[in-house]
């Protein structure tokens, strides 16, 4: 029986037995044929979410991550309802992790150390920075709940039984039970994780603890991946595969590149509040498999190529690059990113839902205005109806039109108001330019128009002082600050900003930072993004090229994705600085950064383009 005839015919039982008596309710009820039931395209709770079957498995991947001659294995365990023993095929929620079994305290990387010159001497890069404490850690909290374990104590699982999904779990490689190596983003894990979906699908093995083979029969084989942080790093990564099964991935708050985790353009940076952090130490903190040496050797290659010195782009970066495979992805993508995430920065979700949009891959984008955390914990209802629609339509085929609903649901600054829109940017954002102009060691002008004159103003580099601080000094020789007057109307940001500088060091290294900040009517300030590059990748992030102290240079700063509105009154700040305390490395205060303003451009995607730009500054 068709699913779609199954659950009109169980739509119209249940209509029945509400008009019937309630002592002839039971007998009614017991001749019910099981499968699930859809309302306005929504699966309905129709089974018990504590009638389960519960199995544990080990999946075996087509991999030897960990160097010993057999075959990694994937702890898993599959929750599903009890009524898949009658001959009821359901499909997957899966949800893999590093982070089921916890974590381990590391010492992250010193940052206080100075910046790479070709050539140069030095010693560049120190592991005894301050400890990442496993307590303490924002992505296990955003991922797994504010306590890790037991493996099966996710938000949604009982949502997801009761409206006729399974749900699967899986420890990733090096992690709990599993065997293998962490390796931050690797192909291993990429394969790991894949497998559970091969096994899904009849084309891997797996076994219980006895050794007996298990097979997946109770399934359709059409299987979803969701997650938050690490554990929606992974739906990205297995989606880029290709993998047949995958219908549907929902990546929150996750990483498309992991060299944008750590990187950019050349510059080591870091994810809010991890400074020092790196692919190796993150891969250490997740190794929590039993056997707890035989993966040094892999991590401390993992040091070794991540190359916290020159920073640069190479091949061991493009193995943790989703975004390149992007034309591989058949599963629709539901992708969901916080506007204030500083940990995974909205860089990660724009340049994969702009792949996914020129490959043709079915898209929709939710922003919200909290930081690196699951919706579900901001509009729970309305999320959840658009999960249920998501994988009911892609999981169980039911016409719901989700597919031909707006593209964007963006939370606005009020955190009361949500908007959809046709898609992301908004629809009619165009570049509209802004030009500095004289003042910046105190405040200069920002203006539409350029004022024809090469001037040059210059800031030192003091990398102890916070860019907070910097922005708020009414004068300061460590930046430079440039603003609009105050605006006429509101001015709506949707896209990635960018600043084209003509600049010049007085050393052969240095940080470069941009800015932008919304400067309120009360004079207090709000950062509202920023953006990091290394002058020496100039020309791109794989190559590293020497900097002639003196020459003046045309340097492009991308700033973090946004979608924000500066109110009428307030005014847009431009500011510029070298290091940038929380983020970047620290070297000894001193380089010196000279800005040509006459050849300094910054562009901004406005909603409306120049004319609302004009409208707003006069």
């Amino acid at each position: 029986m068709g699913v779609l005839v199954r659950a009109a015919r169980r739509v119209a039982l249940v209509a029945a037995l509400v008009s019937l008596p309630l002592t002839l309710a039971p007998v009614v009820a017991s001749a019910a044929p099981e499968g699930p039931v859809f309302v306005d395209g929504e699966a309905q709770p129709v089974f018990d979410p504590k009638d389960v079957v519960r199995e544990s498995l080990y999946v075996r991947a087509p991999v030897d991550s960990d160097r010993d001659g057999k075959a990694d294995e994937v702890y898993a365990e599959v929750v599903r309802p009890t009524a898949t023993t009658r001959g009821l095929k359901v499909p997957v929620v899966y949800m893999n992790s590093p982070y089921f079994s916890g974590g381990n305290d590391v010492a992250n990387h010193n940052v206080d150390v100075e910046l790479y010159v070709p050539d140069g001497k030095g010693h560049y890069d120190r592991r005894d920075g301050k400890q990442l404490s496993a307590q303490a850690d924002e992505r296990v909290a955003a991922a797994v709940g504010p306590n890790a374990g037991p493996i099966t104590s996710a938000r949604y699982e009982g949502y997801f039984i009761a409206r006729g999904f399974a749900v699967v779990y899986a420890e990733s490689l090096g992690t709990g039970k599993s065997t293998g190596c962490p390796t931050s983003g690797g192909r291993n894990e990429t394969i790991g994780s894949k497998s559970v979906v091969d096994w899904l699908n009849g084309r891997a093995f797996a076994r219980d603890s006895a050794g007996t083979p298990v097979k997946a029969t109770w399934t359709t084989g059409k299987t979803a991946m969701m997650g938050v942080s690490y554990n929606g790093t992974l739906p990205n990564a297995v989606a880029a595969t290709g993998v047949r099964g995958l219908e549907a991935i929902v990546p929150i708050a996750a990483i498309s590149s992991w060299y944008d985790y750590y990187r950019a353009d050349g510059a080591v940076v870091a994810p809010g509040t991890f400074q020092g952090e790196d692919l190796d130490v993150l891969a250490e903190y997740v190794y929590t498999r039993e056997d707890r040496e035989i993966c040094k050797p892999v991590i401390a290659e993992i040091a070794a190529k991540q190359d916290r010195v020159t920073g640069d782009y190479s091949a061991f970066w493009d193995e943790r690059n989703y975004v390149k495979d992007a034309n591989k992805v058949r599963a629709a993508v539901l992708a969901v990113h916080g506007l204030n995430d500083w940990n995974v920065k909205g860089k990660h979700v724009v340049q994969w839902y702009e792949a996914l949009r020129r490959n043709g891959v079915e898209h929709k984008i939710w922003w919200h205005q909290s930081g690196h955390t699951d919706p579900d914990t901001l509009r729970s209802v309305e999320w959840r109806r658009t999960l249920n629609r998501w994988f009911s339509h892609y999981l169980y085929g039911v016409d719901n039109g989700v597919q031909r609903e707006p593209k964007a649901t963006i939370q606005r600054e009020d955190r009361t108001t949500w908007t959809d829109e046709a898609d992301w940017p908004a629809p009619g954002t165009s570049d509209a330019s802004l030009r500095p102009t004289a003042g910046g060691s105190a405040k200069g002008g920002l203006s539409a128009k350029s004022s024809g004159r090469s001037v040059v103003e210059s800031l030192r580099d003091n990398s102890a002082i916070l860019a907070e601080t910097l922005v708020n000094a009414p004068a300061s020789e460590n930046r430079l600050s440039y603003a609009t007057s105050a605006l006429a109307t509101s001015l709506r940001l949707s896209g990635t900003p960018s600043v084209d500088l003509g600049i010049s060091f007085d050393k052969p290294a240095a940080n470069v930072t941009a800015l932008l900040v919304d400067r309120f009517p009360d004079g207090t300030s709000k950062i509202v993004t920023r953006g990091w590059t290394d002058p020496q990748n100039r020309s791109r992030p794989s190559r590293t090229e020497a900097i002639k102290p003196g020459k003046r240079y045309q340097v492009e700063v991308e700033f973090e994705p946004k979608d924000y509105v500066f109110a009428a009154g307030h005014t847009v700040e431009f500011v510029v600085l070298s290091s940038d305390y929380d983020y970047t490395l620290r070297p000894q205060p001193g380089v010196s950064l000279s800005v040509d303003l006459g050849r300094t451009t910054l562009d901004l995607p406005v909603v409306g383009g120049k004319a609302a730009l004009r409208r707003a500054i006069g």
